[in-house]
């Protein structure tokens, strides 16, 4: 097992005025900081213009800004991705996201933490491991889901969520399982997708 510190790279999926994962996110990063297995890094998707357009050559702007998204996505051992679900499905900004970056998902795990309405985003979550899976990504088993997400964000925007803290700390022991494995494979053996 790797001696060294994994790194959480958490993705804000959302970009929407008025948007709810920030409050998601910034449970998860403090519950993700108390357990101390990873350092985080969080990268929110309403920062990142990422170009619309993947047919065309991207600008010098552009390419700087593929370059430093692809840097910190590259580097990071284990991923959790922060979605709301939109339509029965995960954002335009995270497939985007997506498909600018395909090498650096690889062989590595992948987690989620959802929220919504009734189904609490897991609609999103089941899409989003299908797209994964196609980027030869291991998604895990265990997430975490907030149905009806407003009733536990409070007017000062903090999300309260006590019941959650102890699937949060289930979902990210297996990530770090995982991410130590595969950092550990890739390593021994470099994984070609």
């Amino acid at each position: 097992m790797s001696e060294e510190t994994l790194r959480l790279a958490v993705i804000i999926g959302s970009s929407r005025v008025g948007r709810t994962g920030p409050a998601v996110a910034r449970w998860f990063v403090a519950e993700a900081e108390s357990c101390a297995m990873f350092d985080v890094d969080v990268l929110d998707l309403a920062d990142v213009e990422l170009p619309l357009s993947l047919t065309q050559e991207p600008g010098a702007e552009s390419a700087v800004l593929l370059a430093s998204v692809a840097e910190r996505l590259d580097s990071a051992d284990a991923f959790v991705v922060i979605t709301p679900e939109y339509n029965h499905s995960f954002t335009a900004p995270m497939k985007n996201l997506i498909d600018w970056h395909r090498a650096e998902w690889s062989a590595k795990p992948i987690g989620f933490v959802s929220y919504g309405g009734l189904s609490g985003g897991l609609r999103a979550v089941e899409q989003l491991r299908l797209v994964f899976a196609e980027l030869h990504a291991a998604t895990i088993r265990d997430t975490v889901s907030f149905h009806g997400v407003w009733q536990h964000i409070g007017e000062d925007g903090v999300l309260r969520a006590p019941d959650a803290a102890v699937p949060a700390k289930v979902m990210l022991e297996k990530l770090q399982w995982w991410a130590s494995a595969l950092k550990d494979a890739r390593t021994a053996r470099p994984y070609a997708a």
